[in-house]
């Protein structure tokens, strides 16, 4: 393996190109290290050095590269830190074109770990669905890299996704109308294992987002898409690491939830609030564990929220929703 080349100021050098900016910190030439699979599911807001620690661990100290849509390469002086590796990458991705460009590709599919910055995940998904980008990171996946994705980036690694086309949408309108245009929910822009039937969100408990999970939830049911729906949830400044086996655990003061509906909404129709009943909650703190292959935790607090009316309940003692 090539020795990382760290400068002084762990500065980047960068390429600008038509529809990218590039910049890579360490040795631009590409080496191969012996990988492991893993999902990192970063809930936004304060980045957990842990983390990031366990995903340089997984690319064997190889090339790690960021992808973004907006912002700058203040990863990679931080990833560079977290361990030895033979280079850090930040593209930022400005067009759809870019997400053909050979160079953008080529970093791409030589990487040895692939992260998924946050913002706005609809310029993720105008600009990278169904193009060669796409296809690169499925071949990650099939390659036994590790990624992961925090905010914006964890919100489209499932196969359903919110798109946020309309900006955000808060819980108290998606529970006072599922079908809210800014509600919608889209499927299969990536196929992550273990996330077939889930979708993810994050921020989760700051911005009280429980609602509007539940509005999405009743969505992907209500329309056919599943017999039943899942969901991933992450506080901000937590991660769920996801072991290759499925095996999922905490990292954070926080926690992560893990839903699963257990009948069809009676009410998930326009303009009309929620009604759906018993879904099955999971919550993990860094105590507990969670399967995701089998869907079934340890260590943790089990409950039941249901949704009548628009108006969120819970079997928790006290009611607590969260």
């Amino acid at each position: 393996m090539k020795t990382l080349i760290l400068l002084t100021a762990l500065a980047a050098s960068a390429v600008a190109q038509n529809g990218y900016q590039s910049f890579v910190t360490g040795n631009s030439h590409d080496v191969q290290t012996k990988t492991s699979f893993g999902l990192a599911l970063m809930g936004g807001g304060t980045d957990q050095d842990e983390a990031f620690r366990w995903m340089v661990a997984k690319s064997g100290g190889g090339d790690f590269v960021v992808l973004r849509a907006s912002g700058t390469d203040a990863y990679n002086p931080y990833i560079a830190k977290l361990g030895k590796l033979n280079s850090v990458t930040t593209i930022v991705i400005k067009d759809r074109s870019a997400a053909s460009d050979p160079a953008v590709l080529e970093r791409v599919r030589n990487a040895e770990a692939l992260f998924f910055a946050g913002g706005d995940q609809s310029n993720y998904v105008k600009m990278w669905r169904d193009t060669p980008l796409a296809e690169a990171i499925q071949g990650l996946v099939r390659r036994n890299v590790p990624i992961g994705g925090t905010s914006a980036g964890l919100a489209i690694l499932g196969q359903f996704y919110f798109p946020a086309f309309l900006d955000t949408v808060q819980s108290p309108a998606a529970l006072a109308d599922p079908y809210d245009p800014k509600a919608a929910v889209g499927r299969d822009f990536l196929d992550m294992p273990f996330l077939k039937g889930v979708i993810t969100d994050t921020h989760f408990v700051k911005r009280d987002r429980l609602g509007r999970t539940m509005a999405f939830l009743a969505r992907i049911v209500q329309d056919g898409w599943a017999p039943k729906a899942r969901a991933i949830a992450v506080d901000e400044k937590n991660a769920v690491l996801v072991e290759a086996d499925g095996r999922a655990f905490l990292v954070g003061a926080g926690a992560g939830y893990f839903f699963e509906t257990t009948r069809a909404p009676e009410k998930a129709q326009p303009k009309t609030p929620l009604t759906l009943r018993d879904v099955q909650v999971y919550r993990i703190s860094k105590d507990g564990k969670f399967d995701l292959a089998s869907w079934k935790g340890s260590g943790g607090t089990a409950y039941a929220i249901s949704a009548v009316n628009g108006v969120l309940s819970s079997t928790q003692a006290g009611g607590a929703i969260y």
